[in-house]
């Protein structure tokens, strides 16, 4: 996965903490999360505060 995966992403979250309301996550912390996940490999620096908030987008929508 790479940080455009937005919704694969998104997906992973959802089941990996299925109790966290997505809307609680500091962006540092969701960027570590998501640097987490098994099959992530893409460079740290490659984020930004739009790709972060476009996964955090994408998780509520998946937890709806």
């Amino acid at each position: 996965m790479k940080w455009t995966d937005i919704q694969e992403i998104a997906i992973e979250l959802y089941e990996r903490h299925p109790d966290v309301d997505p809307l609680t996550i500091r962006f540092t912390d969701l960027h570590a999360w998501v640097m987490a996940l098994d099959g992530f490999d893409d460079n740290p620096d490659h984020s930004n505060e739009k790709i972060l908030e476009a996964i955090q987008a994408a998780w509520i929508e998946e937890a709806e």
